[in-house]
């Protein structure tokens, strides 16, 4: 039963705490009233049954614990009142009581999704805790879930949420989607999350795994439900369709043992064409929205050039190279510029990416980027200067805090030796 209640809950909570914040307009008394009400689950269901309608049931058991939060807050509200008004100008006589107001309970769901969205990913939030404090709140993940994900202490993941809580509570942050000009800066804020929760578990940046997969599909799952609910933003299109084409690749990118597979070693048969016939799909629609230009519909792009190629041999380098020119004009960045680098080596020759990655040595942004040196060890490494490849191999194991990654770029560098 407790199996049931699990997942009944990971399906309906973030509907449930959308829908109690609109109502109590404070997302960390929101969580505590949808937590009562899975209380109240695991205490009545194993003797009743699920209920036919779990969700609802949910739902009203929390919206009546909210109303009465509300009205007890009214009450006291009115007697401060009464009480500042006796002081100030004398008894009240008899003067009418305030009504209390009504609360509104009837309201569209993907409405108070979108709006808890918004609020979790608000920009007044630091990166950790808007990306712990959404998987909390829309994922339905446990803090020591989220915990083991990130590899950080359970506490430290507990104490980014209740400080994120108390910092949207202090701020005021309104329950609301943002309008206007506000809209396009807020939402890249929600996509940039949603990217580092895929991106962690697409390839984890410290740890004794080469992926998450968990992660990366919490990530998609928010992606799509992003989707549905602002159905005309292009990004959006173009970030779902990046992730669901490299999510394709999954089953591919590591060995038996868990070790990291590269691309141009992957078995291209294990490719997921399911997620790859979504990517596709959503890439298109973001062009049709006019969005092919935007970041994540451009690195769709690049991801999609990949997926269509049947064999390593067929992959279209060249539009990969200029897909990332486009990109890295549309925004600058020396990682842009490296991927560009990788793409000019396999379209031109290694040469000439070597060129470019020689120039970005000096880049303080890469200073202790491990890619920097591990893209130029396999350049080198093609050129025949074996020598100079092993020792950036080296490097780049000593910087990464990947163990799996580290045991292959080791082992790369053993190969030179």
């Amino acid at each position: 039963m407790h199996g049931t209640i699990d997942a009944v809950w990971r399906i309906e909570a973030a509907r449930l705490i959308a829908g109690l914040t609109r109502i109590v307009r404070d997302v960390g008394i929101a969580e505590e009233l949808a937590q009562d009400a899975l209380v109240a689950a695991l205490e009545q269901w194993p003797a009743t049954g699920v209920p036919e309608n779990p969700g609802a049931w949910l739902m009203t058991v929390a919206k009546h614990r909210a109303i009465d939060l509300v009205r007890r807050r009214e009450r006291l509200a009115r007697k401060l009142d009464e009480l500042g008004h006796e002081l100030a100008s004398g008894p009240p006589g008899g003067s009418e009581p305030v009504p209390e107001d009504v609360v509104e309970l009837d309201g569209t769901i993907e409405d108070d999704l979108l709006r808890l969205v918004f609020t979790a990913c608000h920009p007044v939030l630091s990166t950790e805790a808007r990306v712990a404090l959404t998987l909390r709140l829309l994922g339905g993940l446990t803090t020591d879930e989220i915990a083991r994900a990130f590899l950080v202490a359970e506490s430290t993941v507990a104490q980014r949420i209740v400080r994120a809580k108390r910092t949207l509570a202090r701020a005021r942050v309104p329950f609301e989607v943002p309008q206007g000009a506000e809209l396009a800066d807020r939402l890249s804020s929600v996509l940039e999350v949603v990217y580092l929760i895929f991106n962690e578990g697409y390839a984890a940046t410290a740890g004794d795994d080469w992926m998450r997969p968990a992660l990366c599909e919490e990530a998609q799952r928010l992606g799509r439900i992003l989707a549905e609910l602002v159905p005309a933003e292009p990004e959006v299109h173009g970030l779902v369709a990046l992730m669901e084409i490299q999510a394709s690749r999954s089953a591919a990118r590591t060995g038996p043992g868990g070790e990291p597979v590269l691309l141009l070693d992957q078995d291209r048969g294990s490719w997921d064409q399911l997620l790859i016939r979504r990517g596709l799909l959503a890439l298109e629609r973001a062009r049709e929205l006019g969005g092919a230009g935007g970041g994540y519909a451009l690195q769709a792009a690049i991801a999609a050039c990949h997926a269509r190629a049947r064999t390593p041999q067929e992959t279209d380098w060249v539009r990969i190279a200029a897909l990332y020119e486009a990109l890295a004009r549309r925004t600058p960045s020396p990682v842009v510029e490296l991927n560009r680098a990788v793409a000019l080596s396999m379209a031109f020759g290694p040469a000439t990416g070597l060129e470019l990655v020689d120039q970005l040595t000096g880049e303080p942004a890469l200073k202790d980027y491990h890619l920097l040196p591990g893209v130029r060890g396999d350049l080198l490494a093609r050129l025949g200067r074996r020598e100079e490849a092993r020792a950036e191999f080296e490097r780049a194991a000593a910087l990464t805090r990947n163990e799996r990654e580290r045991a292959l770029l080791l082992a790369r560098a053993a190969e030179c030796g």
